[in-house]
């Protein structure tokens, strides 16, 4: 998943007829108060990093002075928030605040739905807000083929208890904001707080954003500026995620590959894409295993980038066996992934019968995919096996390796 710094997300927002509060940017402390100068206070400062929370996290400083801009930056400058080192501030002129409500747009994967959430309150405690007064959130969805039509959008609206001008900025804020999350292939878009002024007008005063990564072709505008990571590990990407991530990029057209590295760990995971690799994860785990990462494919991908992905696996320092499982699948060469493996382990200099490894596979070409694991000396099981036994079989050959 890509996302977007606060400050690129802004400018497409006033590019796209969307009001947004004036700003900059600051590289340093000195820059940040002149910056606020100029401006003029109060102002808001805010670390510059692809994550929301900032504001329980203390990176979002409030000043109506330059001394309390110069604490202000000084406490902000060099601290991390959630594993990113802020480098940058935005510097951003505060907005009088009549009422602040929620609003966010992101995708359902498994209703195949755009979703729409919207609350009558917003601000950094949105979530208790949520645990809290569910009553006061609003969910609504629609097909992303036909979006959100604007008598939705008024509803909606209406549902807050917005009326008169307000209710009809509001409505076209958000059918606006519809439309940029359409046209910007974006997979969250999140405005906490959105805004009402006392004279009634609408703001953007906080913004989330995420991009698909897989549409990043389509938007050129947005490829060299987005901040990448993923789905499961938002922090930044260690060099052999940036590296995986290159792998998959290579051959665009054949197969999925997905890298995240964990904490610790010392067994080499690689897996099937889909719900039954969570399983087999947590099954690792069940018995005494430890995944070094969560790796995995889909989609028939080519030799090389089974090889490539499977580097990646066994790169990583402290990996001490390799376990790939996979569910029967119909989509996927199986003697492809074995050729794959085989090309990884023969480049890295591992001797399978040394290295603990196991493998477990089954689907299209198994019997090829079987000769090609036993002459190369490597453990393989199809689907006479279950997952649960294949994950007790590495964790007993690491114990039988390395000891308890």
């Amino acid at each position: 998943m890509a996302r977007i710094l606060e400050n690129i997300g802004k400018d497409l927002l006033r590019k796209n007829g969307i009001t947004v509060p004036e700003f900059s940017i600051a590289e340093t402390p000195a820059q940040a108060c002149i910056v606020a100068d100029r401006i003029g206070y109060p102002v808001v400062l805010k670390a510059l990093v692809p994550v929301g929370k900032r504001g329980k996290a203390g990176a979002v400083k409030f000043a109506v002075n330059i001394q309390e801009a110069e604490k202000a930056v000084c406490e902000l400058f060099g601290i991390t928030v959630r594993h990113f080192p802020v480098e940058r501030l935005l510097v951003e002129k505060r907005i009088d605040i009549a009422r602040e409500l929620y609003f966010s747009m992101t995708f359902d994967n498994s209703a195949k739905t755009v979703v729409m959430i919207v609350s009558s309150e917003g601000g950094m405690d949105i979530e208790d807000i949520a645990s809290r007064h569910p009553e006061k959130i609003i969910k609504t969805s629609t097909d992303p083929r036909k979006g959100f039509q604007q008598y939705q959008v008024k509803e909606v609206c209406s549902e807050l208890g917005l009326t008169g001008k307000t209710l009809l900025k509001a409505t076209q804020m958000i059918c606006q904001l519809c439309l940029f999350y359409e046209k910007y292939d974006l997979n969250i878009l999140e405005i906490n707080p959105l805004v009402v002024t006392p004279d009634g007008d609408i703001v953007a005063a906080a913004v989330l954003m995420g991009v698909d990564d897989d549409a990043l072709y389509r938007q050129p505008e947005l490829s060299a500026t987005v901040e990448m990571g993923n789905d499961r590990a938002w922090r930044p990407l260690t060099t052999l995620e940036k590296e995986m991530i290159a792998v998959d990029a290579a051959e665009p057209y054949r197969g999925t590959a997905r890298y995240t590295e964990m904490e610790g760990g010392d067994i080499g995971f690689l897996c099937g894409g889909g719900g039954g690799s969570l399983l087999v994860y947590d099954t690792l785990l069940k018995y005494g295993g430890v995944p070094a990462n969560y790796t995995e494919f889909g989609g028939n991908p080519t030799e090389t980038k089974i090889a490539g992905l499977v580097k990646g696996v066994l790169s990583k320092a402290g990996v001490k066996s390799f376990f790939m499982d996979a569910n029967i699948t119909n989509n996927t060469q199986t003697d492809l992934v074995a050729k794959g493996i085989i090309m990884a382990y023969e480049e890295k200099g591992i001797d399978p019968r040394i290295f603990p490894t196991v493998i477990r596979l089954a689907g299209v070409n198994e019997v090829e995919a079987r000769r090609i694991f036993s002459e190369a000396g490597m453990e393989y099981y199809g689907d006479e096996i279950t997952m649960e036994d294949a994950a007790r079989i590495i964790v007993n050959k690491m114990k039988q390796v390395y000891g308890e």
